[in-house]
């Protein structure tokens, strides 16, 4: 993570944190950057005839600070010698789409996804439509502080394009019409006489998803699309879902899809309005696709913050899963590294690598209605096999100071339990938005909850890791219990 950019771009509140200033001297260099890249490509091939300006293409979501950033940035680029494509609202996987299908230098992305309409942020693709690398990040960063040292120029402010050089600003609203013709595509399948919710969190998707699901003869109703600038993800969207599952009892619907702001994630809700997270997104797809043969590899990237139940089905039933810190940056790179088809988060980042290299909500959305439609079961018989356990998210506390890595198998007190100290549940993981917390899955059976009230395995208090305190079973006689760093191993008995 840099001084500005964090692992979701640069965010912070708008007119404070992330100024309008900020956006002119990210669009001034970006401009530049890719113009300069041109330029001595000229020069070593002195035929090609390519015009040496960048072409970048811009989105950005409803939040009233948008249109400001937006500008800003445009104006940047302009002033650099760049030419800016502006999208005007539309999702961050359409400036994604784009940018990769159009030949453009990169995109960029006017959104704080799922953070309060008074944030926003700046989220920046290089021309295959992937987060651009740490080494562009790193150079933007020393620009916004005074310093450029790089493609042959060294100095404090960079050259200002004058006369016919000044680039050009141009609306770029066909772009996103291909995006909408390129998710209807996807489609390949009827929904007519289906009944289907959409809360697209007055955000990103509001103009787009609609337009989707009728075109393909379902029956929508949705919410969360009103915006008026301030009220993105206030009490929709993926972060609110018990707005969408009341829609979806209410009206008897036969499922509903809610997005973030920018619509890069989707969780889903089934014909009861129970939540079908990523998780099982991921499970349900993936198994269809190892059934068709099309997982090749047949693996599923997901992260550290994913529940245990799908870890342990995944194992259950031949799938093998590969562990990313969080992020759906992480979750991209390890899924290129391996040749991976399918990745994603809990909290519906889904990437499906043969047709997106990003999060798509509304592709997810399709691809689960898809497999849906070909398996003849309804939402809810897909998703309930895959069983979630009970998470805590314990906040505020210190990471154990410990040295080696467990990870536990199946005990006859606690059942099936999976708590590693380094790449799994014990994990101190930072977000942006907000405090360092420490996870932990836990799962006791019925029968020893009730025979055992106030066991320290099912109780919060087994998590109070700031003296370094706890314990966990080691193979059904031993337990492991560590008092200030120092591990034990002591037996355990049934009382």
């Amino acid at each position: 993570m840099g001084k500005y950019f964090g692992t979701d771009g640069f965010r912070g509140e708008a007119g404070v944190g992330l100024t309008a200033e900020h956006a002119f001297k990210i669009g001034r260099f970006l401009g530049w950057y890719y113009g300069q890249l041109k330029r001595l490509t000229r020069q070593l091939h002195p035929g090609d005839n390519e015009p040496c300006r960048a072409r970048i293409v811009i989105g950005k979501d409803t939040r009233r600070s948008s249109y400001m950033l937006e500008y800003a940035l445009a104006s940047g680029i302009a002033a650099s010698g760049g030419d800016a494509y502006t999208m005007h609202v539309t999702t961050t996987p359409s400036v994604a789409y784009v940018a990769r299908t159009e030949d453009f230098d990169c995109g960029v992305m006017v959104s704080a996804s799922h953070n309060p309409y008074y944030d926003n942020g700046i989220k920046l693709m290089d021309g295959n439509g992937e987060k651009a690398g740490d080494d562009l990040i790193a150079l933007v960063e020393a620009y916004l502080d005074g310093e450029v040292d790089c493609l042959g120029f060294k100095g404090t402010e960079l050259p200002w394009a004058t006369g016919a050089e000044v680039g050009a600003v141009e609306d770029h609203f066909a772009g996103r019409n291909r995006y909408v013709g390129f998710l209807i595509s996807q489609g390949i399948f009827s929904l007519r006489g289906k009944r289907i919710g959409l809360d697209c969190a007055n955000g990103a998707s509001w103009s787009i998803a609609r337009s989707v699901f009728e075109s393909m003869g379902a029956k929508v109703y949705t919410i969360g699309c009103e915006p008026d600038g301030t009220n993105i993800n206030a009490g929709v969207g993926s972060t609110h879902i018990e707005a969408l599952q009341e829609l979806v009892r209410a009206e008897g619907l036969d499922c509903g899809f809610a997005y973030d702001g920018d619509a890069d994630r989707c969780l889903a809700v089934d014909e009861h309005g129970n939540l079908i997270d990523g998780d099982k997104i991921m499970y349900i797809c993936a198994r269809y696709m190892k059934d068709k043969g099309h997982l090749v590899p047949n693996e599923v990237t997901t992260t550290v913050m994913s529940n245990l139940g799908l870890r342990l089905y995944a194992r259950e039933h031949g799938l093998s899963l590969g562990i990313t810190d969080v992020g759906d940056r992480n979750v991209l790179e390890e899924m290129e590294r391996g040749g991976f088809v399918l990745g994603g988060e809990q909290s519906g980042h889904t990437i499906f690598r043969r047709y997106a290299t990003t999060g798509d909500g509304e592709l997810t959305a399709l691809q689960l209605l898809s497999v849906v439609h070909r398996s003849g079961k309804k939402a809810s018989e897909l998703a309930e096999v895959c069983p979630r356990y009970p998470v805590q998210l314990v906040e505020g506390l210190e990471q154990p100071q410990f040295d080696e890595c467990y990870r536990l198998d199946k005990d006859p007190f606690l059942g099936w339990v999976l708590m590693d100290l380094h790449h799994g549940q014990w994990r101190q993981f930072y977000s942006f938005t907000e405090e360092p917390q420490l996870m932990v899955d836990y799962i006791a059976p019925t029968f020893y909850c009730e025979k055992h009230p106030d066991s320290p395995f099912i109780h919060q208090e087994m998590f109070s890791m700031k003296t370094a305190h706890g314990r966990y079973t080691l193979d059904g006689h031993l337990y492991k219990e560590f008092v200030d760093g120092q591990v034990t191993a002591k037996e355990l008995t049934d009382e």
